[in-house]
């Protein structure tokens, strides 16, 4: 059971599930007030401009009715019972589409937002490292007579480095480059065989 508790410590200190937690409550929450806010004054909105638009001075005509039942009021007049009735409510269809849409950004922006700040994290943490010296790097400085409290001499000594880095990597990379042209020069696919013949062909 110690054991247990343990690594379920571990699972939830860890900075991801943190963040999906964190992002999860938060777009909760937003998508709490987008559904108010489509379904409070987006919704009203709409229906009131299908209205505008049929033309028709029953508010009823902002819905599309498959089969209509009626009641009557205490005046003994006929009004659409909306709880027995099937019709369409295209507000409701409207606002349900305009609901998702904003939904789908906020939680865009959200992801993208923690997506940019781990990666800043991220950047800092290879930052730091790459400032903090290793005990071959402290050997090294020793060895030169460097004291640790000279900025100036540390910082040439890490530019010397990171171009000795660069330099060995750039010969590597021209090395290897090498090598695949020479095994492709000793092992020629049926393209450089063609191309070879084009050219012999061009040639004479």
């Amino acid at each position: 059971m110690k054991k247990f508790f343990s690594e379920f410590k571990t699972f939830i200190a860890r900075g991801n599930v943190m963040d999906m937690a964190v992002g999860v409550i938060i777009g909760g929450a937003f998508s709490a007030i987008v559904t108010a806010l489509t379904n409070n004054i987006l919704k009203p909105i709409i229906n009131w401009i299908i209205y505008l638009i049929s033309g028709n001075a029953d508010p009823m005509s902002i819905y599309t009715f498959l089969a209509t039942a009626y009641t009557e009021d205490d005046g003994g007049n006929k009004i659409i019972d909306l709880t027995k009735s099937i019709y369409i409510d295209w507000g409701a269809f409207i606002t349900a589409i305009i609901n998702f849409v904003l939904i789908a950004l906020i939680l865009f922006i959200i992801v993208k937002t923690f997506n940019s700040v781990k990666a800043n994290n991220e950047k800092m943490k290879a930052d730091l490292a790459s400032k903090k010296l290793t005990k071959e790097d402290k050997k090294e400085l020793k060895a030169r007579g460097i004291k640790l409290t000279d900025k100036k001499a540390v910082e040439q000594y890490r530019a010397e480095k990171k171009a000795a880095a660069d330099a060995a990597a750039e010969a590597k990379k021209k090395e290897e480059e090498e090598k695949a042209a020479a095994d492709r020069l000793a092992n020629p696919t049926t393209e450089d065989l063609l191309k070879e013949i084009l050219a012999e062909m061009r040639a004479k």
